[in-house]
């Protein structure tokens, strides 16, 4: 084809393509219809070669290294790589990823080009487009209920919803954690066990200096105390106003004594 429906790239190095699905999706299986020109011969004497050991990755960001190796070409050559090639990828996310690589130092097999290229006419993804949900229609829920991610075709869970963890994500976030994968870290609530395992929510309020739903965000300059409800005295800077209790830790302004340099000499 030459009237620009192939995504063709050449490079010495490394060759890379993506499609953003733009949200996560549950995917089934990757179709791949490589670039011919409408004739095997060619595919076969001038194209292969750049393909050939050619690696297909699903990802949540551009970066492969983030993701999961759906494919990777070990074993075609030049006369047994398919010109359209499919590869069950029983995964999440919203990137595919589409790599290739001629590293120096590196001995590859024969009849590798010496560089790679796209040469990537269609790319097909197929699956659910929703998460949580399994079966020929997508219909079927994940048979765990906080399961978020679960296998395609077998309902095996591959991720929790965000607050819970352990393998049929039965389990709520250990105290102090919240968020997907149990991963985040809770702010400064005045009781960790209210923080929500769900969303770092801290349920009665934050520790005095702090401030926010998470508790993560200490007192604007100038406020300190529960809720931030206090205001500092007359700091001699007030940027070195303690968050929790409104000491000045540099001292009063003229004319004002004390820790809190609200008393007037």
């Amino acid at each position: 084809m030459n009237g620009g429906q192939c995504a063709v790239s050449v490079s010495l190095l490394t060759a890379t393509w993506w499609v953003n699905l733009t949200s996560i999706q549950s995917i089934h299986h990757i179709i791949i219809y490589f670039r011919t020109e409408n004739d095997d011969y060619m595919f076969r004497t001038h194209l292969a070669g750049r393909v050939l050991g050619f690696s297909v990755y699903v990802s949540n960001t551009i970066d492969r290294s983030q993701g999961t190796l759906c494919f990777k070409d070990n074993n075609f050559t030049i006369n047994t790589i398919p010109s359209v090639f499919t590869a069950n990828c029983f995964d999440h996310g919203q990137y595919v990823i589409y790599y290739n690589e001629r590293l120096p130092g590196v001995v590859y097999p024969d009849n590798y080009e010496s560089f790679v290229g796209t040469n990537l006419c269609e790319v097909e993804v197929y699956g659910c487009p929703a998460t949580g949900f399994i079966g020929y229609n997508c219909s079927i829920p994940c048979p765990d209920v906080n399961c978020q991610y679960c296998h395609i075709e077998t309902g095996t869970c591959q991720g929790c919803k965000p607050g819970y963890q352990d393998y049929h994500c039965e389990l709520e976030c250990d105290k102090g954690s919240h968020g997907s994968g149990c991963n985040e870290t809770c702010g400064q609530c005045r009781d960790v066990n209210q923080c929500s395992h769900i969303n770092g929510t801290c349920l009665t309020g934050c520790e005095v200096g702090f401030k926010g739903n998470v508790c993560k965000t200490g007192c604007d300059s100038g406020s300190y105390g529960v809720d931030c409800n206090e205001i500092c005295g007359n700091c001699l800077n007030e940027s070195q106003c303690s968050n929790v209790n409104g000491t000045c830790f540099t001292g009063c302004n003229a004319g004002y004594e004390g820790d809190l340099c609200k008393t007037g000499e």
